[in-house]
């Protein structure tokens, strides 16, 4: 069975159809009031109106935003097969129950005989396109999730906090250190939980339960003093934790 319509990059263009795929996150985004823009080929709420807001929200409590954009590739097979076919994608060191970052691309097992890579979408195609080359003689399936699963990344010092109080998951920094993976129940529905470096998660659970799940946050979030940001500030709140800023 192809899946090959849950690519989002696989349009046909020559046909007349070149789609710009959105979040299953965005109507509610939009009533929000947020700015939408085309970002990597993705329509994404950019911001909620007041930037500097929204960064003093991920610095002091917490931030948190769609980012169902990013690229989630699954791999299944066999432990041998499928460790060779992620290290000839440059996914190699993977551990269960981490997170590993490699070939810009965060690595996380379900166990050792399923993964899944999440990377930012313009590394989506060749990554995904790498994997297949390397299973074509190897009993892996490679199936692009993009579509399939919604994500929200929270960011800031109450960003575990609010996380906490949707999920039995034991986040707490022991259990659950920098560079983790950790699937289980959030909000009572299967989800996935990557705890990325600094206090940045991101989630990710079906996409038909997006509209549910982003209530659930809010409500964990709000009176926290936690707002909804856009990609704009989640993507400069992770450049000053990458420089030390």
């Amino acid at each position: 069975m192809s899946f090959e319509f849950l690519e989002p990059d696989r349009g046909a263009p020559e046909l007349g159809f070149e789609p710009v795929p959105a979040s299953a996150l965005l109507p509610q985004a939009r009533e929000a009031g947020a700015n939408v823009d085309v970002r990597q080929g993705w329509q994404v709420a950019t911001d909620y109106g007041s930037l500097e807001r929204e960064l003093q929200a991920c610095r002091a409590t917490a931030g948190f935003g769609d980012s169902s954009w990013l690229g989630k590739i699954e791999l299944q097979g066999p432990a041998d097969s499928l460790t060779a076919v992620a290290a000839a994608a440059g996914g190699e060191g993977i551990v269960l129950g981490r997170a590993t970052h490699a070939a810009d691309a965060w690595w996380c097992p379900y166990s050792d005989r399923r993964v899944i890579v999440v990377c930012e979408p313009e590394r989506t195609p060749a990554l995904r396109e790498s994997l297949e080359s390397a299973a074509a003689d190897k009993p892996v399936s490679v199936t692009d999730l993009t579509c399939a699963l919604a994500a929200v990344t929270l960011v800031g010092p109450l960003a575990t906090e609010v996380l906490a109080r949707q999920t039995a998951i034991d986040l707490r920094p022991t259990t659950t250190p920098e560079c983790s993976f950790r699937p289980g129940s959030v909000a009572r529905i299967p989800a996935s939980v990557i705890r990325e470096r600094g206090d940045r998660y991101v989630l990710m659970f079906g996409s038909a339960y997006a509209q549910y799940m982003w209530a659930q946050l809010t409500d964990a979030a709000e009176p926290l003093g936690a707002y909804m940001v856009g990609s704009d500030a989640l993507a400069r709140v992770r450049e000053e934790v990458a420089t030390g800023a």
